[in-house]
């Protein structure tokens, strides 16, 4: 019996072969462009990953939450961890003042009230924590501008007592509204670029800037290859999913992750209903390709709309299968959350299931 009748669905499952290849590939691009790698934890949320990472050669990760970098340390994976997130309010400075003693943390700041409140707590602790400058290269997210706005930022960290200012970083998700990949290319390289110099300016003015971060998986095989970039931070790469199909990079061959889902109803000739819903595979808009997840057997079928549990499939004149009972992969629209909605991945190859790796950071978002 093969994983397809062995499991029960809804569920995660991983392909161990693409897996294993999309990491060592990541790493060693890294190694030829001679930066270092911190992958982001928020993709996969699992410790059996992130030690997957760590033998190919990642220094460190990243993290977005607390929650997460508490469940690496807890689960013996990782001493040396990013926050790549403000760090807010009198609950999570004591949670952040307990987890610098089991492990090494950095944590973004990109405002003076921030850094402050960081600054008060550690010198109270009588610690001293490493931070980073985000910086906005274009997100229009969180980040202080690069150049000089940036420069007047790191004048006032660089004077609070309990804080090391090691560099700056930024997350080009910007990346993702190009309409092509030679777009992705130059929009990517212009974040690089605004990085480098920023740091230069900060150096110029006597600012010691170790680490110049970069961090997005669309744009990791453009923004390093900028002269100064020092680390990168990619985090989807490690399944990949249907956002990355239109830049030509990446194919259903290079998806890692999918959703096995059944189908439970045929209610017309052109629709069927499948038992994975808004609660399995997200509410993510497509990007470049109609619906809600590739559907790898049926790639011309559509994955029409959402409810909890229904996902409705329009199917084109002239198509058949998808009948009741039939299982089938689905690639969804962003890997992430989808992720973070289950409670384990099932780890297959050759066609059967190997390992069932639960999700040690799921629902991990304080």
């Amino acid at each position: 019996m093969g994983y397809r009748d062995e499991l029960d669905t809804p569920c995660l499952i991983v392909h161990e072969p693409i897996l294993r290849r999309n990491v060592e590939e990541m790493a060693a691009f890294a190694r030829q462009q001679g930066v270092a790698l911190r992958p982001h934890f928020k993709t996969h949320k699992t410790a059996e990953i992130a030690r997957m990472q760590r033998e190919a050669g990642a220094i460190g990760f990243t993290c977005a939450k607390l929650g997460e970098a508490e469940a690496l340390a807890d689960a013996g994976v990782a001493d040396d961890v990013l926050l790549a997130y403000q760090i807010v309010g009198e609950q999570k400075l004591r949670r952040l003042l307990a987890l610098m003693d089991r492990i090494t943390v950095t944590v973004a700041v990109d405002g003076v009230d921030g850094a402050a409140a960081l600054s008060a707590a550690c010198r109270d602790a009588g610690k001293t924590l490493d931070v980073r400058l985000e910086i906005n290269t274009g997100l229009d997210r969180a980040g202080v501008l690069p150049g000089e706005p940036a420069l007047a930022l790191a004048r006032e960290v660089v004077q609070m007592p309990g804080l090391r200012l090691t560099g700056i970083m930024t997350h080009e998700g910007h990346v993702a509204r190009a309409r092509n990949a030679d777009e992705l290319a130059e929009i990517a390289q212009r974040a690089g670029t605004a990085m480098v110099e920023t740091a230069a300016l900060l150096r110029a003015n006597g600012i010691p800037v170790d680490t110049v971060s970069v961090g997005s998986t669309p744009a990791s095989w453009y923004t390093p290859t900028v002269s100064g970039i020092t680390e990168m931070r990619p985090g989807t790469y490690v399944f990949n999913d249907n956002s990355a199909f239109r830049f030509g990079r990446v194919g259903v061959d290079g998806c890692a992750l999918r959703v096995l889902a059944t189908v439970i109803s045929r209610p017309a000739p052109d629709q069927a209903v499948i038992d994975a819903g808004s609660k399995t595979l997200a509410m993510d808009p497509p990007q470049g390709r109609a619906g809600h997840g590739y559907i790898v057997e049926y790639p011309d079928a559509t994955i029409a709309r959402l409810s909890e549990e229904h996902g409705v499939v329009l199917l084109p004149p002239g198509l058949e299968g998808l009948q009741v009972g039939e299982r089938v992969e689905i690639i969804p629209n962003h890997v992430c959350p989808v992720v973070n909605l289950q409670d384990e991945l099932c780890l297959v190859r050759d066609g059967a299931v190997v390992d069932r790796w639960p999700v040690v950071a799921r629902g991990k978002v304080r």
